[in-house]
């Protein structure tokens, strides 16, 4: 017996692609839990219980805290919601796909269905459909040369049936010119067609004008049997996808009710009763007008008024979905705006940039931004009363108990100071605006976490939208100042593309030691002085910058010795303020002593014999005169 070969079950495996469709009336039946059919909402009872089989029925989820899912029996927070359906007497054009039934109609037959192509040409096309990996642009284009095909043929291969142009008229409507002809001679069955009102003519001459211009109105009833008869093997040739969806699916003969939570109804404290979802009141009007055509059939109506109704019931399905349509008859049009289901998709509001994309965090603050030069490229001014604000969770050890201490006396409106206190075994948060502080301060224990103010040498990071790249979020090290703007170094304006006409910038705070290690090693500006993208320096000296360097070292440019130490001494601040400085013999001896800005600039970057920048200043260039360094009349 040979051994059965060993194949690893649990393993990572890569998808390979995604396919969207359409839901069929059957897949939407069966992923639902039950049918809506009552426009109700609420019992007539005092208590206000949603009705069985009504847009609130509890088998489709929950809104509320206290009361369970009929289906699952989870609460609000653990139970998904479980979808409805609601059947349609008559089937309705889905706006989104309402372009799509257009075109398929203009490549198919409008009395037997098959595609308006010869044998030939289907084999030719459906060939090319086969080749493996082609692209979505050669599809598209593929499919708009089928279309031109379809079109320009009149007379179907298959039955023999004419067929004229098929166009979008008004809002939801569609009309075929199958009677509509500029040709001298005119077709066999369209001189038919005339012939047969010859009667009617005699008897109002007013109609013999308008005949020429007839047209055949094609409703979703219509339509859809039009699609259901569509051959298979015809299905690839539109470029549809068999197992995604069929050319029937795109018109609505049953809707989805979404579940319960999507759409949850709001207890109004002001006035008894509750505010319900833009969506479950539309429902409740798609199933009113439901009920009403149904009715009209039943009864035997005037043909009319079962038209009007489902040409509302056709507008009530379009807004449900996309409540921005334009066109909409004014006898029509809706009271007030309602979100449809677009609408809570699409926009900065939507979901996906809204909610999934957008965040929302704690410890962050955001104001207007201006220049200071003398704070160090990797640093920010944070204003006293943001650092107030933002907080970091400290943990008291030996080292630090006391400035802990400190800190919890000074309380939220001393800087610095501390807002919150969490002792080590209960994990409660305590507030130091009230309470006895220095009772708190000397019942501070090692474990315990302080959450201080923002300090001087914290790491926080700084960002600018629109982020574009990685250098638009970077670590400076905050230096709390007073004044209401961040303030960073202008050098610095280039990575986040940021100038001082009222910019706002983003400022976040770590809330642990190996996120502030992480932001200042990988996101530190001065990890980040180049761009990745070709190597180029965006941190680096800019506008005045420059130009104080120019003007500076510029030939006539003479200090004297309280200037010339004065500039120094500006700028060797910081860890360079204890270097020895040893100014150069100067440039002018009598009758007063002067340097020139070139002798400054050397000093600034190399101040002493003794400092460790291993620089060589000193080299002959092709002007020298060779008649002294400094006063070379070469120079400029």
């Amino acid at each position: 017996m040979v051994k059965e070969q060993f194949r690893e079950t649990d393993v990572a495996k890569k998808i390979s692609h995604i396919c969207f469709g359409m839901k069929s009336a059957e897949q939407m039946r069966k992923q639902a839990h039950i049918q809506v059919v009552s426009k109700n909402l609420y019992s007539q009872d005092n208590k206000r219980t949603p009705l069985p089989y009504g847009v609130l029925d509890h088998r489709m989820g929950t809104s509320e805290k206290d009361r369970p899912c009929l289906t699952c029996g989870k609460n609000l927070a653990d139970c998904l919601g479980h979808y409805g359906y609601l059947d349609l007497e008559l089937p309705c054009f889905h706006v989104g796909y309402f372009k799509a039934v257009i075109g398929i109609l203009q490549m198919i037959c409008k009395t037997c269905s098959s595609i308006m192509l010869t044998k030939e040409d289907k084999q030719q096309f459906m060939d090319y459909l086969k080749r493996p990996n082609l692209a979505y642009l050669q599809k598209r284009g593929l499919k708009k040369k089928i279309s031109d095909k379809c079109r320009k043929r009149t007379i179907c291969l298959n039955c023999g049936a004419f067929n004229g142009s098929v166009k979008k008229c008004g809002l939801l409507k569609i009309i075929h010119e199958k009677y509509k002809t500029t040709k001298k001679v005119v077709e066999p069955f369209v001189s038919d067609f005339l012939q047969s009102f010859d009667i009617a003519i005699e008897h109002n001459k007013l109609m013999e004008p308008l005949l020429p211009r007839a047209q055949e109105n094609l409703n979703p009833l219509v339509v859809l049997n039009l699609f259901r008869r569509i051959p298979a093997e015809d299905i690839p040739l539109l470029l549809m996808n068999p197992e995604a969806g069929k050319p029937a699916d795109l018109i609505i003969t049953r809707l989805l009710v979404p579940p319960l939570c999507i759409r949850p109804s709001v207890v109004s404290d002001l006035k008894s009763g509750t505010n319900e979802d833009d969506l479950t009141m539309k429902l409740t009007e798609i199933i009113f007008l439901n009920d009403v055509i149904k009715k009209h059939r039943m009864t035997g109506a005037k043909t009319q008024m079962i038209m009007e109704d489902w040409d509302f019931l056709q507008l009530q399905c379009a807004l449900y979905i996309n409540s921005e349509l334009s066109g909409i008859p004014l006898n029509m049009a809706p009271k007030k705006w309602t979100r449809g289901f677009v609408q809570r998709l699409k926009g900065k509001q939507g979901r996906f940039r809204g909610n999934l994309s957008g965040k929302r965090v704690d410890f962050s603050g955001r104001t207007v931004i201006s220049p200071d030069p003398n704070l160090r490229i990797d640093e920010v001014a944070v204003p006293v009363h943001v650092a107030k604000i933002l907080t970091y969770p400290e943990k008291v050890n030996k080292a630090n108990l006391e400035l802990m201490r400190k800190l919890v006396r000074n309380g939220p409106d001393v800087h610095p100071g501390a807002n919150f206190i969490q002792t080590r075994h209960t994990q409660i948060k305590r507030f130091l605006k009230y309470g006895n502080r220095e009772k708190i301060a000397q019942e501070l224990r090692i474990g315990d976490v302080v959450e201080r103010h923002l300090i001087d040498g914290d790491i926080v990071l700084f960002n600018r939208q629109p982020s574009l790249h990685k250098l638009s979020i970077m670590a400076h090290i905050a230096k709390v100042k007073p004044h209401r703007t961040f303030r960073f170094n202008e050098c610095v304006c280039t990575p986040y593309n940021a100038d001082f006409d009222g910019d706002e910038m983003n400022l976040h705070l770590p809330q642990t030691e190996e996120a502030k290690a992480e932001a200042l090693v990988l996101m530190g500006t001065k990890a980040n002085l180049v761009t990745p993208r070709n190597g180029e320096p965006l941190i680096a000296a800019i506008q005045d910058f420059l130009t104080g360097a120019y003007l500076l070292t510029l030939k006539d440019t003479f200090f004297d010795r309280s200037k010339a130490c004065q500039i120094v001494a500006s700028i060797l601040v910081g860890k360079d303020e204890k270097i020895r400085i040893s100014l150069p013999r100067p440039a002018i001896i009598k009758p007063i002593a002067l340097w020139t800005g070139k002798q400054i600039f050397s000093v600034i970057l190399k101040p002493s014999k003794d400092c460790p920048v291993n620089a060589n200043l000193r080299t002959k260039g092709k002007q020298y005169c060779g008649k002294g360094e400094d006063l070379c009349h070469n120079d400029s």
